[in-house]
């Protein structure tokens, strides 16, 4: 019997991980966890191993983690110190508990030191922290998800908006479904071929974001155009509507869940080309061909970005 961690469930990622792993592992070789036990009920109720695995308190991860085959390490919902801190627990109680291989979700262009994203250097160091351990691992360092975008379209359908402004400038970026990002995790879960392995989990074909634009307006029958900003035009957009820069802020009453911060550095990643890389290896790993932006638009309620899910 194996055993097989997927940490997360509670969150928009690991619960659609969660669902796709059940559909090619035994539960009886899963263990799943999240930060509080009323989040694993319905799992326990399935018959399905669970444990109360707080990141931000170590103490008994080594012993949730012990002698398991496979531990997903989902990144957490926070930036900065707090969750490099946080990944770091995870890594030291894998190395602790002798987990035989982590998998962790990264995105891409992790391991280049100019990437610009603030969200970068949480990444970067934590698959450094990784590789210089003992730990088998698995990277799936994944591109933008498309959801992000979809809602943001249709927010800004919804407030009656003509516009939409980014600072992508005509970058390029191959944009991949969450769902999709996690049927790649559950399908590295259930592969035993793969050993220290750095895989792009990238979508079927590159847009910048006038192209974007089109294929949405030619589905929803909208006419929203693209205005290009630069970063500090963009920040103080964000800042007139209440956005908050970074985790910490309050998003209660925010428009968008997800920081400035994250948005226009990541903005400014795909403008300098950093995510506009053509390699994938997601059909590799799944057997199946990405969700196309169209059929996302065509489908777009079940492509929303969903609620924040913080674990601080």
């Amino acid at each position: 019997m194996r055993k097989i961690v997927v940490n997360g469930v509670d969150g928009n990622f690991g619960a659609l991980v969660a669902e796709d792993v059940l559909q090619m592992i035994p539960k009886e070789d899963l263990l799943f966890t999240a930060p509080r036990a009323d989040r694993l009920e319905k799992y326990a109720q399935m018959g399905i191993k669970t444990a109360v695995a707080d990141f931000n308190k170590p103490d008994k991860l080594a012993d949730i983690y012990q002698n398991a085959d496979k531990v997903l390490l989902i990144s957490m919902p926070f930036a900065g110190e707090k969750r490099r801190l946080a990944h770091k627990n995870v890594i030291d109680a894998c190395v602790k508990g002798h987990v035989g291989q982590i998998i962790y979700t990264s995105v891409l262009s992790a391991g280049n030191p100019f990437n610009p994203s603030i969200e970068n250097k949480d990444h970067g160091y934590t698959e450094a922290l990784i590789q210089n351990t003992s730990l088998d691992y698995i990277f799936l360092r994944n591109s933008l998800f498309a959801e992000a975008f979809v809602t943001d379209y249709f927010r800004a359908v919804d407030n009656h908006e003509d516009a939409i402004e980014k600072n992508m400038g005509d970058g390029r970026v191959w944009f991949i479904s969450r769902k999709d990002a996690a049927l790649s995790a559950a399908c590295a879960l259930n592969n035993d071929l793969l050993h220290r392995a750095v895989l792009n989990i990238n979508g079927g074909e590159p847009f910048d974001y006038t192209r974007f634009l089109s294929v949405a307006n030619q589905v929803t029958h909208n006419q929203i155009k693209y205005i290009k900003k630069t970063d500090e035009e963009l920040y103080a957009y964000f800042d007139a509507i209440g956005v908050p820069r970074n985790t910490d802020g309050d998003f209660t009453h925010s428009p968008i869940q997800a920081t400035s911060e994250g948005m226009v550095t990541f903005g400014t990643t795909v403008r300098e080309g950093f995510l506009d890389v053509a390699v994938s290896d997601f059909t590799k790993l799944t057997g199946k061909k990405p969700i196309t932006v169209k059929y996302m638009f065509e489908h777009s309620a079940d492509f929303q970005l969903g609620e924040r899910h913080p674990t601080e």
